[in-house]
């Protein structure tokens, strides 16, 4: 079975993310839309400061579950239509890594699928991330 592509290769451009809502301007069933965007920090750690980081996947697993998360959150509330992108491979501080989208009705749809879709992103689908840091040294991250 073919699933939903999700990934993106290197960073979700601002382009994209505003292409994404503007195609949403014609559907005029829609009330609402929450967007999470996901950045990554330059965060401190004890081996140096975070300047990137290299995400990778276990891709056809998180694939069939990114389509189980999406078919199990349409099941429980009333969306009109949801996105999932996330990059792999390097991915620089400032830049964006992940760009979840839900559309509704009302706003408390929208807002609740998002958060939990989120969530559900983080804490099940096989992707990892190895932070690259200023001291030349790799560590890999811990999601929270």
């Amino acid at each position: 079975m073919s699933y939903k592509n999700i990934f993106i290769e290197g960073p979700i451009s601002t382009e994209k993310i505003a292409s994404s809502i503007a195609a949403h301007q014609s559907k005029t069933n829609i009330g609402a839309h929450s967007i999470f965007l996901g950045q990554v920090r330059a965060d401190e750690t004890e081996l140096g400061v975070v300047r990137a980081i290299e995400y990778t996947a276990y891709k056809e697993m998180a694939l069939e579950l990114a389509h189980a998360i999406r078919e199990d959150i349409f099941s429980k509330y009333d969306l009109t239509c949801m996105h999932i992108y996330h990059s792999l491979g390097r991915v620089a501080v400032g830049e964006m890594c992940l760009f979840v989208f839900t559309s509704s009705k009302r706003r408390k749809a929208a807002m609740d699928a998002c958060s939990e879709l989120v969530e559900r992103i983080k804490n099940e689908l096989p992707i990892w991330g190895k932070e690259i840091l200023d001291t030349d040294q790799e560590n890999w991250k811990i999601n929270q």
